[in-house]
């Protein structure tokens, strides 16, 4: 196997490099050209934003929330004081402009909306970070009329809005052997 990886690496295949001929190759002496790619999380911890349509020009508008490990964390997870897992969040928004009044601010949400948690303001970029406590969560988008960084709990209307991966997991219990909850119905399904 290990021979198979080093002829790979020596013509190119995966951007590796090998620093003798591929038999005689060891595992440490095969080198990824491109060791960023070490470090890039699966598609997984990505989810996507959807739109309300509520708020002109955002009809077409796209936006992605990645989850990751924080980078202080030697585990591929990281824990909350409450074992709840923590994932620092980065939002991003595509296919929008600014609004002209108002400043779009994230928010971050258990499923059962019954904890809110201000992320912060979206930059020029349509752009924010912050960091969630739990398992199961939603991000929110709105457009608040004044950026106050005290503010508990969302006013404005809702412009975008997407579930964590783990939010869309449920069991069917509730539910008849032949029936199914359409999640999809409520914007969250792929």
């Amino acid at each position: 196997m290990l021979q198979i990886l080093a002829l790979l690496g020596a013509i190119g295949a995966f951007d590796y490099s090998v620093t003798s001929s591929p038999a005689e190759t060891k595992a440490h002496e095969i080198i990824p050209t491109h060791i960023e790619l070490c470090t890039v999380g699966p598609q997984y911890y990505a989810f996507e934003l959807v739109t309300t349509k509520n708020i002109p020009g955002t009809g077409l508008a796209i936006g992605r929330v990645q989850a990751s490990v924080s980078g202080n964390s030697p585990f591929s997870v990281q824990l909350a004081p409450d074992g709840s897992y923590a994932y620092d969040l980065h939002v991003s928004l595509q296919r929008m402009k600014a609004p002209l009044q108002g400043n779009l601010v994230a928010w971050v949400t258990t499923t059962e909306i019954d904890r809110i948690e201000r992320m912060g303001a979206l930059d020029a970029n349509l752009q924010t970070s912050g960091r969630v406590r739990w398992n199961k969560y939603i991000v929110v988008i709105t457009l608040e009329s004044s950026d106050d960084p005290d503010q508990k709990q969302w006013a404005g209307p809702i412009v975008m809005r997407g579930m964590s991966r783990s939010g869309m997991m449920h069991t069917m219990v509730g539910h008849g052997a032949l029936q199914e909850e359409n999640c999809a119905a409520y914007g969250y399904g792929n």
